[in-house]
């Protein structure tokens, strides 16, 4: 009986447990033996935990195919051999997000913008919440701040200073770039008619909105502490910690999982240069170039792998040629097939 492809995969199952209880390990020993948790911050500790699970399922799964296994060791090999050009892409592609420019200039704002918001927000949030790193006032004095990571001190600094508006208003510019990108984006998606006609609520614009809540409501926490004296606090603080929740647990399930995802494509870039170093494969047929001899020994291996033969009975294989030479050896099959037949029509 073939296996349905809803089953529950027990190896990412427990792939997954082991990843949730290594994160709780660390968050105790980054914290202190949980000492240093911020109790307003455990229902996000929470939320990470579980989206942690999930997207650690997922991802298991996607690597259990074939095709994106194969891909997982080339990219991790590749990677490791061209680190300065792995670190080169991953800022030129995953930060400044360069690959979408030549899409459209406002295109590349809007994922500019929400990339580098989210990704400043993830770095001041995430080791906020696991309590690896607090701020806590010192001993005698009214003014000044120390600044700890991992229990230990890292730096002071003084209300009022550069330093204490940056780091108190970090994440309030983080929400600006990130709604603002978004908007961008939700614009798009609202009036380009292409867009109109393919996207899906829960694919493409609930994502916008969801991630617009999670900014929206964290200035409104700014918003109330500076200007309300916290008079709505209790409201704010609640109705953001729903939307982040929601954004977390949305990242395993929905296209949000390309947040996770995009480092891994990383790899392609390196994958192409690599394999055009090492040579291009040539036609048998046309005698042209069309793919590189690396794609094509991993597209052999991959195909096997997944119950597909294509080597021919004269020891080539099917794969070795291009697809122009492929529709050309269907079509003298099929020429000669009508000859054998002795009718060219009908």
């Amino acid at each position: 009986m073939a296996k349905s492809e809803n089953t529950l995969s027990r190896s990412a199952l427990v792939k997954a447990i082991i990843a949730s209880v290594l994160l709780i390990i660390l968050v105790f020993l980054g914290s202190g033996n949980f000492r240093e948790l911020d109790a307003a911050l455990i229902p996000y500790l929470l939320g990470v935990i579980l989206a942690v699970f999930g997207i650690t399922y997922r991802l298991s799964v996607w690597l259990q195919r074939p095709p994106t296994r194969l891909y997982w060791k080339r990219m991790g090999k590749l990677s490791l051999a061209h680190p300065i050009k792995f670190i080169q892409l991953l800022f030129r592609n995953l930060i400044f997000q360069k690959f979408i420019y030549s899409r459209g200039k406002d295109r590349w704002i809007g994922h500019f913008l929400m990339s580098i918001g989210c990704i400043a927000a993830f770095g001041v949030t995430i080791p906020l919440t696991f309590g690896w790193i607090g701020f806590v006032l010192k001993s005698g004095s009214l003014t000044g701040y120390e600044a700890h990571m991992f229990g230990f001190k890292a730096m002071s600094f003084q209300l009022g200073s550069f330093i204490a508006y940056m780091l108190f208003h970090v994440l309030i510019f983080c929400s600006i770039a990130v709604i603002i990108g978004a908007m961008i984006m939700l614009r798009r998606r609202m009036t380009e008619e292409g867009l109109v006609a393919t996207q899906t609520f829960e694919g493409d614009l609930l994502p916008l909105l969801l991630i617009i809540a999670v900014a929206a409501t964290g200035l409104g926490i700014a918003f109330d502490y500076m200007f309300l004296d916290g008079k709505v606090h209790q409201f704010m603080s609640v109705t953001h910690a729903v939307t982040v929740i929601l954004f977390l647990l949305w990242i395993p399930f929905g296209k949000f999982i390309h947040i996770v995802q995009r480092p891994m494509q990383i790899g392609v870039n390196i994958y192409k240069m690599e394999g055009e170093k090492q040579g291009m494969a040539v036609c048998p047929l046309t005698k042209e170039e069309f793919a590189t001899k690396m794609h094509i020994a991993d597209l052999k291996e991959v195909t096997l792998e997944t119950g597909f033969d294509f080597r021919l009975k004269n020891g080539d294989n099917h794969l070795n040629y291009s697809p122009e030479g492929k529709r050309s050896l269907l079509a003298k099959a099929h020429l000669k097939a009508r000859e054998d037949a002795g009718s060219y029509f009908g």
